[in-house]
């Protein structure tokens, strides 16, 4: 298959993935998350059952918008695994470029609305964070190797940059902040380090 042919057929996997979530959505407006069927969202959507898991892992990941994992997403992480630069950076740099391929700011209106609606959705989506997380430290563990501290390092590392993202998405999402997710994270890594520095010298 050429690379057109390829890429053509993912961008068209894409839009059936985001016309799921769509779909997904308007019918938990509509009709509340028990209200419809996996069949009936396929349905409005025009796939199989069969397409829909190949998508997603259940119905609530569908109305989340937590589709199986994008081969685009695929490549940053295994380009990540080879790298050998300084690690929190590189894994800096893996959290911007998957922000800047799903831009979760976008998104989120609608997300507001289908969890306030149906607050009990709440807890598959921080399911599927912690899911998540312990992908990501699989992936920091995978390119460390079998140090002693190589788990406890994962651990810190990815909920570390969980908490830098939770802040700069609140200065998107709720102060109108101007500056790009890049700037606002990486700004506040900068200033997490000379906070760091600070105190071991202290010591």
């Amino acid at each position: 298959m050429s690379d057109s042919a390829d890429s053509l057929r993912e961008q068209r996997k894409r839009e059936t993935s985001r016309a799921l979530t769509d779909a997904a959505r308007r019918l938990t407006t509509e009709q509340g998350f028990a209200g419809f069927t996996i069949e009936e969202l396929c349905a409005e959507v025009g796939v199989s059952r069969r397409t829909f898991f190949n998508y997603f892992e259940s119905k609530e990941n569908a109305v989340f918008g937590f589709a199986t994992i994008d081969s685009r997403q695929e490549a940053l992480e295994e380009e990540f695994a080879s790298q050998h630069g300084d690690l929190l950076d590189d894994f800096i740099q893996l959290t911007i470029r998957r922000f800047e391929l799903f831009n979760p700011v976008e998104d989120a209106p609608a997300m507001f609305a289908v969890i306030e609606q149906e607050p009990r959705l709440l807890k598959a989506a921080f399911e599927q964070l912690a899911k998540n997380e312990r992908r990501d430290m699989g992936l920091i563990v995978r390119r460390t190797g079998d140090d002693a501290d190589a788990e406890l390092c994962a651990e810190v590392i990815v909920h570390t940059v969980g908490a830098l993202v939770r802040m700069s998405m609140d200065q998107l999402l709720h102060h109108q902040a101007t500056e790009p997710f890049s700037d606002l994270i990486t700004r506040r890594l900068d200033l997490a380090r000379s906070l760091y520095a600070r105190s071991q010298k202290a010591h």
